[in-house]
């Protein structure tokens, strides 16, 4: 038997494609898919002509009807059977006889290989990789990741957190880079979101991992993610569970939240430990390590990348 992604993969799809002035085409639009289609896209016809206008405007002066002078409908249907069914339907909805269409075939694609190829690889540094599962074979082979390089394996899904944002990016260097500082220490990932930054620390040396998130979704995400990276020194839960002094404090999440938990973060840093912030722009960093300035003094920033920082301090 078939598997549902394959059966997914080989759904034929036809574009039925009308050309409607402005005034029809929202109404067109709402009519086939009331009427069935998988979906529709509103395109302006005179695309790529000098006739091609855009559909824009500044704040408070958008167009009043979001549709061009000329559109092109396009609708998919996917089961060319019901052709008749759907557009009698969609009739009956748009209240007219419905324009003149063209019928045309979608090519057929793999629509899974096709979504995982827009998520490649990404390098933290020459030895530490990102890789989604579907890459990780032709990764481990490939001269692109170094021999000996350590790959976190990590699929895009509903938690934050897949390496590729400049604040979970940063993190994971400082991570990289303080390797010596990791090794046998406890660690707290605050906000863990997908997992990343605890499996990186356990990966890199750390003794111990607590991950806490105050979504439940995100926990479970984690706690797969550790499993697929075979991860076994790393637990986690919801903001509940106790929170003791680690070697490493680690939070990726936002200024705000940053500020209001800065009593919590800095106690659950051990003497001689390490708290390391991110979420933070770059016009924000001053703000913050002036709230974190009473309890680790000598916070500042450490990187950073894309308008972000990375903010870190040791508690002396």
């Amino acid at each position: 038997m078939q598997s549902e992604t394959t059966q997914a993969t080989e759904i034929q799809l036809h574009e039925l494609v009308f050309e409607i002035h402005q005034d029809r085409a929202e109404d067109l639009s709402d009519a086939m898919l009331w009427a069935g289609a998988v979906s529709v896209a509103v395109e302006d016809a005179n695309a790529l002509t000098e006739l091609e206008e855009p559909l824009f405007g500044e704040p408070g002066l958008e167009p009043v009807i979001p549709a061009w002078a000329l559109n092109k409908v396009i609708a998919s249907i996917a089961d060319l059977a019901q052709l008749k069914e759907v557009l009698d339907e969609a009739s009956d909805l748009y209240g007219d006889v419905l324009p003149d269409y063209a019928l045309r075939l979608v090519p057929q694609l793999d629509w899974v290989r096709l979504t995982q190829s827009q998520f490649p690889p990404i390098e933290v540094s020459p030895q530490l990789w990102i890789v989604p599962s579907w890459h990780k074979a032709e990764h481990t082979a490939n001269a692109k990741v170094p021999a000996g390089a350590l790959m976190l394996e990590l699929d895009p899904g509903l938690a934050f957190g897949t390496g590729s944002h400049p604040t979970t990016h940063l993190c994971l260097q400082w991570l990289d880079a303080h390797q010596s500082q990791l090794k046998q220490a406890t660690v707290l990932d605050y906000g863990c979101g997908s997992g990343i930054l605890g499996i990186a620390a356990e990966k890199l040396g750390a003794a111990s991992v607590l991950g806490i998130d105050i979504d439940a979704q995100a926990v479970q995400a984690s706690r797969d993610n550790a499993v697929q990276n075979n991860c076994t020194r790393s637990t986690w839960g919801l903001p509940n569970v106790p929170v003791a002094q680690y070697g490493v404090v680690v939070a990726n999440i936002l200024t705000n939240p940053l500020k209001v938990l800065s009593p919590l973060l800095c106690g659950a840093v051990a003497c001689g430990g390490h708290l390391v912030l991110s979420g933070v722009l770059q016009r924000q960093a001053d703000e913050v390590l002036a709230v974190y300035a009473g309890f680790i003094p000598n916070m500042a920033v450490w990187k950073a990348q894309d308008g972000w920082v990375c903010l870190a301090g040791s508690k002396v």
